[in-house]
């Protein structure tokens, strides 16, 4: 069976990567430019499952991401970890002293913002995506003008690499997860990991509550991540990971947090990719 997968992005990118290394099934591509159109692709049944970036070891978590997941009731069912590697890429036979411009989405100029520094001159300008910055210089033959890109872009789009490996801090990993809009059911002795949302009241002490229930059924907190609730000023809906040995110690957890907590939703249980 086919699965069809959304990906921010093009083929080529970073997403696309994951989807490689991810999926064993032969799969085709649902390529979107942003992240919500990830999320309509699923909602409206174009894709079966999407591969969302939702931190990076760098730059810290892509926060609207989370809020995404909570508002459209997606489901967790899987994460992957990838090694970003940058490429400075431009048409075949350019040397970097003739290129003027680099393109590439944000994250990836910032992430290599000490080797642009040391071009003379240089012009950066952000794009929506790596590959597609990649696939225009090919489609439009942009002579000057060089894209920030995984090596797969390179090989997609008849480019060469000028400079590989051009970001600052070389031991630099983004993690995606893999989401659906229905639940994946998965033996619970494979389960070790686990998404959580929820609200704590004002009480002084209410999350150090919460935290110490988690620390008391052997959960191990992997992340936090708090986000102010629009309708309520100075109220906050906490994002949290965390790891077990033995889903009972979880699931005893799930039950005190419901009661302890606000809004309390598990988001998706998974195997943990670091293990």
């Amino acid at each position: 069976m086919s699965f069809k997968i959304a990906i921010q992005g093009i083929k080529g990118s970073n997403h696309h990567q994951v989807v490689r290394e991810y999926f064993n099934d032969e799969v085709s591509l649902v390529e979107c430019m942003s992240f919500h159109g990830l999320v309509d692709a699923l909602l409206d049944g174009t894709a079966d499952k999407g591969v969302m970036a939702i931190e990076n070891s760098i730059a810290g978590s892509i926060i609207p991401n989370y809020a995404l997941v909570y508002d459209s009731n997606l489901h967790i069912i899987g994460e992957h970890y990838l090694n970003i590697h940058h490429n400075l890429m431009a048409l075949k036979g350019q040397s970097i002293d003739e290129i003027c411009e680099v393109r590439s989405h944000p994250m990836a100029l910032l992430q290599c913002r000490e080797f642009l520094k040391t071009i003379p001159g240089i012009k950066m300008v952000e794009d929506v995506d790596t590959a597609e910055t990649a696939r225009q210089i090919h489609e439009k033959q942009l002579k000057g003008i060089a894209a920030i890109a995984p090596q797969v872009a390179a090989n997609l789009y008849d480019l060469e690499i000028i400079k590989p490996e051009i970001q600052t801090i070389k031991n630099n990993a983004t993690r995606f997860i893999i989401v659906k809009t229905k639940n994946k059911e998965l033996p619970k002795n494979v389960i070790n990991k686990a998404s959580l949302r929820f609200v704590t009241d004002h009480k002084r002490g209410s999350l150090a509550t919460v935290l110490n229930v988690m620390s008391d059924c052997n959960l191990n907190l992997t992340k936090i991540q708090s986000l102010p609730i629009i309708q309520t000023p100075w109220k906050y809906a906490f994002f949290v990971d965390v790891t077990f040995d033995e889903y009972d110690n979880f699931d005893k957890a799930k039950s005190l947090l419901k009661i302890m907590s606000e809004d309390f939703r598990v988001l998706g249980e998974y195997k943990n990719a670091r293990t």
